[in-house]
């Protein structure tokens, strides 16, 4: 095992007093091209190239001498400093820090980033971090090859971002470049490389209490609750400026509250709203911080969805058309609400195999046929007759009973 492992961050700034102490004491140099080429490392040093960190760790575990790895900016985030200290390798690592690629791509662009989301985008988790960018209005995305700037745009097709592209940072050859997300994909870009995705529209009266105080999403910003009472969603009006329509028989806040316990939405997932009427679980989907898309064929119930989502600030996506066709050319779902439609929309649903599916029936005979199609698609089924009735608590008299079929399937070789 090496003696003592030195992981040093660069950031393009000359190399400190102890970085150049452990680099000059250094059996091993492991880093990339540019790395290993700078004038300090001791010419007799066995040297490295960084490719696969896990490979690298193992040869530094074999050593026997003193080693120094190189990581672009601070390796401690999102850098080689987890994968060096896991159990397997047993190393115990010193670290020089340098500044991140992240903060460094943020003060190229003048912006304040304690409010932003960090992803990291490899071919395995591009589609998370593509839905990150949907559902937050600032995020920087540490990218690598084959999930890049052109890949993101791609993948956003449809929903408008703004790419602040940083390539290369703290070389000769760094350059920032602003460019529209449809625009991505039309370049070759360098890496390594940063890409701050900025957009979406701006909420109205939903900052936090206090203001600033916290890191990245306040998930405790604007009302509390997982769902809000059905009259600050049937009181609200198409376009927010007049008395709206009662919400359809899908969307009451009981049985709102049992369709997001069963989804579970969360950061990273894709949810469909298929049926979105007032736009009330879309918009509660979205305040859980996953990405949504809302789909309705009547046009005001698009626009009331999209107004409040602007209430609510939330980002998501609206999309007007008749369910199963509008559905063909979504993006992948993980998990799927089915307001309306019936057994042929929750059919096509399942054919795209998303993890969740949930809805609703007025009666056992639509509840059983909805339940025998989704076992037939493999997933499992549970369904539950939600009865609710609203108490007038001054006179302790009923106002109001809804009863419906609650379905919901999972897919058991894509849960949790």
């Amino acid at each position: 095992m090496a003696d003592r492992v030195t992981v040093i961050g660069w950031d393009g700034s000359p190399l400190t007093g102890a970085a150049r102490a452990a680099l000059g004491a250094a059996t091993l140099v492991a880093g990339a091209a540019h790395h290993l080429a700078l004038p300090e490392v001791p010419p007799a040093a066995e040297r490295v190239r960084l490719g696969s960190v896990a490979l690298a760790a193992r040869r530094i575990a074999a050593h026997r001498g003193t080693a120094v790895v190189f990581a672009d900016g601070d390796p401690g985030f999102f850098g080689v400093v987890r994968t060096l200290r896991a159990p397997e390798f047993g190393l115990e690592v010193e670290v020089v820090p340098a500044v991140s690629s992240v903060a460094a791509a943020f003060a190229r662009a003048g912006m304040p980033w304690d409010d932003a989301q960090v992803v990291v985008a490899h071919r395995r988790t591009l589609r998370r971090a593509v839905n990150v960018c949907r559902a937050h209005t600032k995020v920087a995305v540490l990218t690598s090859p084959g999930a890049g700037p052109a890949e993101l745009g791609l993948l956003l097709e449809g929903v408008h971002r703004t790419f602040v592209i940083c390539e290369e940072l703290g070389t000769e050859r760094e350059q920032v470049t602003v460019v529209t997300s449809d625009k991505a994909a039309d370049h070759t870009w360098r890496d390594p490389n940063v890409v701050i995705v900025i957009g979406g529209p701006a909420g109205r009266g939903v900052a936090a209490d206090g203001g600033d105080w916290i890191a990245g999403r306040d998930q405790g910003a604007g009302p509390r609750g997982w769902v809000q009472p059905d009259e600050a969603y049937g009181s609200y009006g198409s376009y927010g400026d007049g008395p709206g329509d009662r919400l359809g028989e899908g969307e009451t806040e009981l049985l709102r509250a049992a369709q997001l316990a069963r989804l579970g939405p969360r950061v990273g997932d894709l949810v469909w709203d298929i049926g979105c009427g007032s736009g009330a679980f879309a918009t509660e989907a979205a305040r859980a911080g996953a990405a949504v898309i809302a789909v309705d064929r009547d046009p005001q119930a698009c626009a009331r969805t999209d107004a409040v989502a602007r209430r609510f600030g939330v980002q998501l996506q609206v999309v007007q058309g008749t369910a199963p066709h509008v559905l063909e050319n979504l993006p992948e779902p993980d998990v799927v609400r089915v307001g309306g439609g019936g057994a042929p929309v929750v059919s096509a649903v399942a054919d795209r195999r998303p993890q969740r599916i949930v809805t609703h029936a007025a009666t056992r005979d639509a509840a059983e046929l909805i339940g025998r199609d989704l076992t037939e698609h493999g997933y499992r089924v549970e369904c539950a007759l939600l009865q609710s009735v609203e108490l007038d608590t001054r006179a302790w008299t009923e106002t109001e009973r809804s009863v419906a079929f609650l379905l919901s399937g999972v897919l058991p070789d894509r849960a949790p």
